[in-house]
C-alpha cells in the first residue's frame, strides 16, 4: 500500500558517456516526456532530472511502470531499439529506496565529483518543470522542500561543500582567490578537451562572462562559445589574446610546452598575468615565470587543492548520511500519515452523516438557540470519538501496521462506499 514512489536512473555509474549523451534531455524534451507519461500512464506527480551525468524519472503510482517509462524515454530520444539500452537503467521500484536515492542525488553523494554544488540547482530546475506542468502534487511538494532543507543542513553543519574537489573546480576557485575583488576578469581558455570544457562551464556558472575560447580545431571552440555565450578566437591569434587576458588556462595535449618565453616575448605585463597549467605533460614552460609579473600554477598545485577538499568531503560522508537518515525517517512518517488520510476523512464523513441525520430528526422540536447548542455539542462528541481511531491509525503507520486497522475501520463503518472530502484535513487530530 505504501510503495507509491518509484524511479528509474541512468547515470555515470551505470552507463558510459556515449550512452548518457544520447539519453540526456533538454527542458523541452523533459516536458514532452512528462506530458506523455501523464497521458499514457495517468501519472499525476512526476520529476525528471537530466544532467550530463544522469537522467532520472521519479513518479508516484501504485503500480510499477519503470520499464514502460524507460522505453518511452528512449523513444522520445529516437532510440527505437529499446532493449539494447534498458540494461543501462537502474530500476528502483521500492518507495523508501527511491526516496533515499533522490535525497542522496540532491546532496551530491552520487555525483562524479562528490558533493557537487551544481546538482541542487539542477534538481530545483527540474522541480520547476514539474510545477509548470501541474505535475507536482502534495507528495512531491513536501518531498522536494524536505530535500532542500536537508541540503541546507548539509551545507551548514558539515564540510561536505567545502573547497573544490575536482581539478576544474579547483582551478576556478584559485582564480577567485588570485583576482580577489577584480570585477569580471578576462580569462583565456586554451584547449577544450574534457577538463578545458569543464573549466569553461564552471566559470560561467560562477558568473564570469569575459571568457575567450581558443582551440586548434576552430569548430569546437565556436560550438562551446555559442553554448556558453562567450567569445572565441582563432589559434593563430593566441599571442594577441594572451596580451589581453588576466588569466590564461591551458588544457592542451602536446609533447612540448606551448607557452614559452618566445611566444610571450612581445607580451606586456602591466600588473600580473596568471597561467594555470592543467596539462600533462606541462604546456607552460617553467621559464615563463622569469618574465616580470607572470605567475604559473601547474597541475600538481591544483590537484593538491582538489585532493585536500575531496578528503574533507569524504570524511563528512557519515555525518551527511546521518542527516539524510533523520530527514527520510521524518518524511517517511509524514508520507505514511498522508496515505491514511483518505481513511480518516471517510471515517469523519461517515460520522458526520450520522450526526446530521440524528440532528435532523429533532430540529423541528428545537428553537434556533437550542439547535445551535445541539450542533456544537454533537460536533464536540464526534471530535472526541474520532480522536482515538485517528491516533491509533497514525501510530500504526509508524509501526507499518496501518493496513490491518484500515481494513477494520472500512468493515465497521462501510467506508468503501463513503466519499473522500478532498478539502478536508485531519491535521488537527
Amino acid at each position: 500500500m505504501f510503495d507509491v514512489f518509484k524511479s528509474i536512473s541512468l547515470s555515470h555509474k551505470t552507463a558510459p558517456l556515449a550512452v548518457r549523451e544520447l539519453i540526456a534531455l533538454n527542458e523541452d524534451e523533459a516536458k514532452r516526456l512528462m506530458l506523455r507519461l501523464r497521458d499514457v500512464l495517468g501519472l499525476s506527480e512526476l520529476l525528471v532530472v537530466s544532467t550530463c551525468n544522469r537522467t532520472e524519472v521519479y513518479y508516484t503510482a501504485s503500480e510499477d511502470h519503470n520499464i514502460t517509462i524507460a522505453r518511452l524515454l528512449l523513444i522520445e530520444k529516437g532510440l527505437t531499439d529499446t532493449d539494447a539500452y534498458l540494461p543501462y537503467f537502474q530500476q528502483i521500484p521500492n518507495h523508501s529506496e527511491a526516496v533515499r536515492h533522490l535525497f542522496e542525488v540532491c546532496v551530491g553523494l552520487h555525483s562524479q565529483v562528490i558533493g557537487d554544488m551544481q546538482i541542487p540547482n539542477q534538481v530545483k530546475q527540474s522541480y520547476q518543470w514539474s510545477a509548470d506542468l501541474d505535475l507536482a502534487g502534495p507528495f512531491l511538494h513536501r518531498l522536494m522542500h524536505t530535500i532542500f532543507f536537508t541540503n541546507k543542513r548539509v551545507a551548514q553543519e558539515t564540510s561536505f561543500r567545502d573547497g573544490a574537489a575536482s581539478v576544474s573546480y579547483a582551478a576556478v576557485e584559485l582564480i577567485d582567490e588570485l583576482l580577489g575583488e577584480r570585477s569580471n576578469p578576462t580569462v583565456l581558455v586554451v584547449g577544450l578537451g574534457e577538463i578545458g570544457a569543464d573549466v569553461c562551464r564552471n566559470l560561467t556558472n560562477r558568473g564570469v562572462t569575459n571568457i575567450t575560447l581558443c582551440n586548434r580545431t576552430r569548430s569546437k571552440a565556436e560550438e562551446l562559445a555559442n553554448e556558453l555565450q562567450v567569445r572565441f578566437a582563432d589559434f593563430d591569434q593566441l599571442a594577441t589574446e594572451i596580451q589581453q587576458a588576466d588569466v590564461i588556462i591551458s588544457a592542451v595535449q602536446r609533447d612540448e610546452p606551448l607557452f614559452t618565453p618566445a611566444l610571450l616575448q612581445n607580451v606586456t605585463v602591466l600588473t600580473y598575468k596568471y597561467f594555470i597549467d592543467l596539462s600533462v605533460p606541462r604546456s607552460v614552460d617553467a621559464a615563463v615565470e622569469q618574465i616580470p609579473g607572470v605567475l604559473v600554477y601547474n597541475i600538481d598545485h591544483i590537484r593538491t587543492r582538489a585532493d585536500e577538499a575531496l578528503n574533507r568531503r569524504l570524511a563528512s560522508i557519515p555525518q551527511v548520511e546521518g542527516i539524510i537518515a533523520q530527514a527520510t525517517a521524518e518524511f517517511g512518517d509524514w508520507s505514511k500519515e498522508m496515505m491514511v488520510s483518505p481513511t480518516i476523512n471517510k471515517l469523519k464523513n461517515a460520522l458526520e452523516q450520522i450526526r446530521k441525520e440524528e440532528i435532523a430528526r429533532h430540529l423541528k422540536h428545537l428553537g434556533p438557540d437550542e439547535s445551535e447548542r445541539m450542533d456544537k455539542i454533537t460536533k464536540g462528541i464526534m471530535q472526541k470519538v474520532l480522536k482515538l481511531p485517528v491516533l491509533q491509525l497514525k501510530a500504526a503507520c509508524k509501526r507499518g501496521e496501518a493496513e490491518t486497522l484500515i481494513d477494520v475501520l472500512n468493515d465497521l463503518f462501510n467506508l468503501d462506499n463513503q466519499p473522500v472530502d478532498a478539502g478536508d484535513s485531519s491535521s488537527h487530530y
